[in-house]
């Protein structure tokens, strides 16, 4: 059992954010990554779909007999998340916003969010931005047309970049200090970012907390993989699997899967 991989899915290629920081504290876990870059972004399309397109990546995974599955899409987890939980049989990991630790640590009273329109408009992201800033300034901004970008292959384009100031230019105006990622495509921006933003803003994602719990909960379940073989990753896209190979350096076989 415990040699059995970790499923991890997302929207498109951002998700393999989460498996780097999984990866990097669990090197000897087995994973297969599935990236749903067809149907990329999930942030615009409605609740059903997302329920729908998640309960379909979940069920290819557990084919694949996966010990426990990583949403590693914020809009999946704040919209389908709690279906997945009551209909399968298996450890979930979700992805949320890290919000809090930037509202409790923020010294202007100020934050910004880039996240998808799926993500912000949940009911999930609602409630917890309600229980941690209450007396902050939450400058929210739907990341539109960024995904497709990154999937496109135009990560570091002209476009890309100035798509960014538009977004940035409010949070700037408003004296952030922290910039909170809510979608896993965005880690790979960090270099964009950094260049665009006052240095004193700090940034934030998922991702460390992320590889904390996946390693707690195979714990729990006494399911971590005590071989100290080298893993093996598989990476499966119903997108252009050269855009993916990029983001891992070209370290990786990915493998175009129509599903």
């Amino acid at each position: 059992m415990n040699t059995q991989p970790i499923g991890i899915f997302d929207s498109g290629v951002g998700g393999t954010s989460i498996w780097r920081e999984i990866h990097a504290l669990l090197p000897h876990e087995n994973c297969i990554y599935l990236a749903d870059s067809s149907n990329a972004p999930y942030g615009p399309k409605g609740k059903e779909a997302i329920i729908n397109l998640s309960i379909k990546n979940t069920e290819y995974l557990i084919k694949q007999n996966c010990k426990l599955i990583v949403v590693a899409c914020n809009t999946a987890t704040t919209n389908a998340i709690s279906i997945l939980r009551e209909n399968y049989n298996i450890p979930f990991i979700g992805i949320e916003p890290a919000i809090k630790p930037a509202a409790l640590q923020s010294k202007t009273q100020a934050i910004g969010i880039l996240a998808t329109k799926g993500t912000l408009s949940s009911e999930l992201f609602s409630k917890t931005s309600s229980l941690f800033t209450n007396n902050i300034k939450v400058i929210e901004q739907v990341g539109d047309g960024i995904v497709e970008l990154i999937e496109s292959g135009n990560l570091f384009s002209d476009a890309l970049k100035n798509l960014l100031k538009v977004y940035l230019k409010p949070m700037i105006d408003a004296h952030i200090d922290y910039l909170v990622l809510g979608c896993t495509h965005y880690p790979y921006l960090m270099p964009i970012l950094l260049e665009l933003l006052p240095k004193h803003v700090k940034i934030i994602d998922s991702g460390e907390a992320v590889a904390r719990q996946t390693k707690a909960i195979l714990e729990r379940h006494v399911l971590l993989n005590t071989r100290l073989t080298p893993s093996e990753n598989k990476f499966f896209t119903n997108g252009n699997p050269e855009v993916m190979a990029s983001l891992l350096g070209n370290k990786y076989l990915v493998e175009y899967l129509k599903f």
